[in-house]
């Protein structure tokens, strides 16, 4: 997402907040009012969601402000335009995305944090191309041969794990949940655990997986990268998000940091692994 379409949806929420907060509303009054879930109304004003048009209506009506509620829905449409920047870049090919704009080579720490699936730059080819598929049905784009580069592209990145160059760091935090993504063959995805617990034996990376029913001191929610403390990435269902803000990097090293106290790692973490192994085999 271009740093104007940040900066669009990052406005409108702010704005949407503060008819809110003129108006004397609570986030738990306004949802009664409105109807519209209180983290959802806390996803709007911070640019994070984008609200239907029945909800700013119910939005502006609620602060007393419907005279303004066309407007309102007319700067909505040009930042929903802006939102669909991602998924153009989906339509110009996979491999394209993949590839383009790679932050890796230049990062000397990744944070990755992922709740559902295996982050890119862990995942085997066996794994890549059937995931790289299931994104092309999602987005309605062709799969084949632009998967396989999606895959390739992936791939490539790889090698800054296998063949350190001792510049680049990595620290990820999986949802055990991560480990069960049934997306592949069994033999498949047991290559696949197999690769994950090597990884967490290299100098270079620190590789964290939150148990079932660890303490924790945050939910799971959707996956983020934080490059050098300098960018986060976060990739929705239909968008990407992408911010450069210090003080939204910030926040967002500071959900992963409580993230991380949740983790496992090391021989825990690698026990971890194993059972998921086990659970394959027990099929």
């Amino acid at each position: 997402m271009t740093n104007d379409a940040k900066n669009a949806c990052k406005s409108f929420g702010l704005r949407l907040r503060d008819y809110r907060l003129d108006a004397g509303h609570s986030g738990v009054e306004f949802a009664a009012l409105t109807g519209i879930h209180n983290t959802k109304i806390s996803r709007i004003e911070h640019g994070h969601l984008d609200p239907s048009e029945d909800e700013i209506r119910r939005w502006m009506t609620a602060c007393g402000v419907a005279r303004h509620i066309p407007e309102m829905i007319a700067i909505r449409r040009e930042v929903l335009q802006m939102w669909q920047e991602h998924r153009q870049a989906l339509k110009a090919g996979l491999r394209h995305v993949q590839a383009e704009g790679d932050l890796y080579e230049r990062t000397r720490l990744v944070r990755a944090y992922e709740s559902c699936r295996l982050p890119g730059i862990l995942q085997r080819p066996g794994y890549v191309e059937p995931l790289m598929d299931l994104v092309s049905n999602v987005h309605g784009l062709p799969g084949g041969d632009d998967a396989h580069g999606a895959a390739e592209a992936r791939l490539y990145r790889q090698r800054l794990l296998t063949q350190p160059t001792g510049l680049n760091n990595y620290v990820f935090v999986l949802e055990v949940s991560a480990l069960h993504l049934a997306i592949v063959p069994d033999e498949i995805m047991s290559s696949q655990l197999d690769f994950l617990a090597e990884v967490t034996r290299y100098p270079h990376v620190s590789l964290g997986i939150i148990p079932a029913g660890a303490p924790r001191a945050i939910w799971a929610g959707e996956g983020f990268y934080v490059f050098d403390d300098k960018l986060v990435r976060s990739e929705l269902w239909t968008v990407e998000y992408q911010t450069d803000r210090p003080d939204e990097v910030a926040e967002y090293v500071r959900l992963f940091e409580l993230l991380r106290r949740s983790a496992v790692f090391g021989q825990d973490a690698r026990r971890q692994i194993e059972l998921a192994r086990r659970r394959i085999a027990e099929k």
